[in-house]
């Protein structure tokens, strides 16, 4: 958060996205409330107003700020939430270090450095989103490289139709919808090599896919007309050619990179251009091992819903995943805002179809 002034600090585009300062008060809150409180001997909360600004969406927790209203908050002051933090991590080291932990509590400090990475990548996302609104495309980081690896000529990865284990292990750490692990028939398909890059949806552009409904699905085609959307978000029409806000500011659209910035709703509307079709999220997942992920969230065309037999995590932290089973559809691989080693073949993004300030893209599938 170095490059950021005080006033960054506040900046919230959407009800969607968080202000740094949120994102920091949060994810300093959830050690507290859920390791130190019920864990911690004789530790006292360090302002019984914390938990009202910065709880998320934990219910059973208590009343809390709405949800749109986080940049409203002047108080506490940033000082304050570093300060919030530093007694924290004090606390949390003084836990760790002088008792023998259970495996329960160790799950739980386990969930919340995952969390803390989760909001890593949330704390890029949202702040691009509000500097995104800003005029003259101001820069985060000059250094920030969005399009890490260009796409080669795509080839069809055949997977012949059998059955597949799908999810997380017990042993190995892993969100609560990523399990449990079971067995799922999969019809014979293809799936692409290559993400879709600009190049090809430039072409999906010129050939007027914004402006025919023709491959749209009904919801996407109203969002589209009610929005005004004509190009993936932050793509600037700058003297006739295209170029793309990013974190190191205004730079010329690499053709060869891949897509970036695309709802559900476009995807799908893409695929169907091409006469093909997204994978499923089992699709992927089963022929992951065979291609390149991580540069962008991949939309898929599953529903985000429980697998046979998911039991949610127990205690505070139940409402964490379950209940956004709804409405939602699910994006696997990763993206170049994930924090290293955080992504996995199992992991289970979920965004409603709308949304598209992740760093969000397609590969494209089809039966055999």
């Amino acid at each position: 958060m170095k490059p950021l002034s005080i006033e960054d600090h506040l900046a919230q585009s959407s009800f969607e996205a968080s202000p740094p300062k949120w994102h920091l008060g949060h994810t300093t809150w959830f050690f507290e409330t859920l390791v130190l409180m019920p864990r911690g001997q004789n530790y006292q909360p360090f302002d019984a107003n914390f938990p009202y600004y910065f709880n998320s969406y934990y219910e059973a927790l208590g009343p809390r700020i709405d949800r749109a209203s986080r940049a409203s908050l002047t108080r506490p002051s940033l000082e304050q939430v570093h300060a919030y933090r530093a007694a924290v991590d004090e606390s949390m080291s003084e836990l760790l270090d002088k008792q023998e932990l259970d495996n329960e509590t160790l799950e739980v400090i386990e969930l919340g450095l995952n969390h803390e990475q989760q909001h890593q990548e949330l704390f890029l996302t949202d702040f691009k989103k509000a500097l995104g609104q800003q005029p003259f495309f101001p820069v985060y980081r000059a250094d920030f490289k969005e399009d890490r690896r260009e796409a080669l000529a795509p080839t069809w990865l055949e997977i012949p139709a059998g059955t597949h284990s799908i999810g997380s292990r017990i042993d190995t750490f892993h969100f609560d919808n990523e399990g449990p692990l079971h067995e799922v028939h999969l019809g014979s398909f293809a799936i692409s090599s290559e993400l879709v890059s600009n190049r090809d949806w430039l072409a999906f552009m010129e050939a007027g896919a914004y402006t025919s409904p023709m491959h749209w699905l009904s919801d996407g085609w109203a969002w589209l007309q009610e929005e005004g959307i004509k190009a993936p978000l932050y793509w600037v029409a700058e003297k006739e050619a295209w170029q793309r806000f990013s974190l190191a500011g205004l730079v010329a659209i690499n053709l060869d990179a891949p897509v970036t910035h695309i709802s559900y709703y476009e995807a799908d509307a893409y695929a169907r251009w091409k006469g093909l079709r997204l994978p499923t999220e089992f699709e992927w997942e089963a022929a992951a091992d065979r291609f390149a992920w991580g540069e962008r969230w991949e939309w898929t065309q599953s529903a985000y819903l429980p697998y046979p037999g998911y039991k949610p995590y127990t205690g505070p932290a139940k409402e964490y995943n379950g209940k956004f089973m709804i409405n939602q559809m699910v994006l696997r691989g990763g993206s170049i805002a994930s924090p290293e080693g955080h992504a996995r073949k199992t992991y289970r993004n979920f965004f409603h179809p709308q949304f598209r300030w992740q760093f969000t893209g397609l590969r494209l599938a089809k039966d055999l």
